[in-house]
């Protein structure tokens, strides 16, 4: 715990490069969430669009692509400096290895969606927008469940 002097100045106990790369890890985090938010949201509206609606259609697969695209490199350097912390600052307890597994379902729901993406690419899409508003809202609740989990460290 910081003595309230150093508490005041604001001081840390770790190392100040570690803030920087902890800085890095949420910022890199919160843009790869922005994308994994609003990608499902396109997904959505792919699978409402009118199949005689060409031009609609590909302009959303365009959008689609092109987010995919930019959220790749974003969830390599969220995961990155996310490593570099765990090994910078230690292994933690079992708060982290709670977190690290839902990190797993996050990285495994970014590629499902790149999946997703090809088989509307490949018309081979066989679910409606009702299954993909509900595909959406799982990055919502594993947000959650990392914040608590890095906040609370209930266990």
């Amino acid at each position: 715990m910081l003595a309230p002097r150093a508490a005041a100045s604001g001081a840390s106990r770790y190392n100040p490069s570690m803030l920087w790369v902890k800085s890095l890890h949420i910022i890199f985090v919160t843009s790869w969430f922005a994308g994994l938010f609003y990608l499902p949201r396109i997904l959505v509206n792919l699978a409402m669009v009118d199949p005689a609606s060409t031009a609609e259609r590909e302009r959303l697969l365009v959008m689609a692509r092109k987010l995919y695209r930019f959220m790749g490199p974003l969830m390599v350097l969220a995961l990155g400096f996310g490593f570099w912390l765990w090994f910078g600052w230690g292994f933690g307890g079992g708060w982290l290895h709670a977190k690290l597994a839902l990190v797993v379902a996050l990285v495994g729901y970014h590629h499902v969606c790149g999946a997703m993406i090809r088989r509307f690419a490949d018309g081979a899409n066989r679910r409606s927008h009702v299954w993909y508003r509900w595909f959406n809202e799982a990055p919502v609740l594993l947000l959650v469940a990392v914040v608590i989990l890095v906040v609370v460290k209930p266990f």
